[in-house]
């Protein structure tokens, strides 16, 4: 895909989608979020595309948050001389924002975010809605919005209380402090902590190579369950469990790993 701030590569079966703004923090735009939609989408709907690697370009940061000049231009894309049709303008702004970060969530294909230096308000924000996080020694996460006189709105007050525990969310959001690379593994936030991006990059990368060698099918119904196990009771998960099985068990994959196993050699799955 052609985008002006975001890069998309495939190499192995794993898309490599990077925020490309370093010389603006990575912040996030119009634009890029317009742009981050369309390529999760182009990522779930291309077959050979089994994993997805989220980074951020340059040496600083990840993503420094939203642009503050979006922030700024929110009044006049809301403006109205009614006060009820502003507020429901507004509303509809947070909604749509709020839709792009959970398309992390609704794509079918895991998400692997690769974090270095600092994560930011709407980095935050994506990074908790991806499927596992991945950091360096010098990273930190930052709910920056407490700072500005705002609630964080797009997603980290609802997701990251399933992710860490909910006194430590509280911490981070009532008081804007930076939770560093070894908080965030001890919390569970992060999976693993690395040396340095290069070393991050390698590591991020050869895991998601590993999930894509897996049956494509069952990855996207493990992916699936564990988010509905996520929002719903042990009965009800159990429940659409049974019935994503019954749907989709007696597959192609199913009879491709039995055969590799009896035969000793490595399973070869349709995109």
């Amino acid at each position: 895909m052609e985008m002006k701030y975001l890069t998309l590569t495939v190499e192995n079966k794993v898309a490599h989608l990077t925020i490309n703004r370093p010389e603006k923090a990575n912040s996030m735009n119009e634009e890029s979020w317009i742009e981050l939609k369309k390529a999760l989408l182009f990522c779930d709907e291309t077959p050979e595309i089994r994993a997805i690697v989220f980074s951020g370009a340059g040496e600083k940061l990840f993503c420094g948050g939203i642009d503050l000049t979006m922030l700024m231009s929110t009044n006049e894309k809301t403006n109205d001389k009614c006060d009820g049709r502003k507020r429901e303008k507004f509303r509809k702004l947070l909604l749509d924002f709020q839709d792009i970060i959970s398309t992390f969530e609704k794509i079918s294909k895991p998400v692997l975010s690769a974090i270095h230096g600092g994560c930011i308000g709407a980095g935050l924000d994506m990074i908790s809605a991806t499927d596992m996080r991945y950091c360096t020694k010098d990273a930190y996460f930052c709910i920056k919005e407490i700072d500005l006189g705002m609630v964080a709105d797009i997603g980290t007050l609802q997701r990251l209380p399933k992710i860490i525990s909910d006194g430590m969310t509280r911490e981070l959001a009532y008081t804007g402090r930076n939770l560093t690379a070894d908080e965030a593994l001890k919390c569970g936030l992060v999976n693993n902590v690395f040396e340095n991006k290069t070393e991050l990059l390698k590591a991020v990368t050869s895991i998601a190579e590993l999930i894509a060698s897996k049956s494509p099918l069952s990855v996207r119904g493990s992916k699936r369950n564990i988010i509905f196990a996520r929002d719903h009771s042990v009965n009800e998960s159990l429940e659409y469990m049974a019935n994503w099985n019954a749907a989709q068990f007696y597959s192609n994959d199913l009879m491709s790993a039995f055969q590799a196993s009896m035969t000793k050699q490595t399973p070869i799955f349709e995109d």
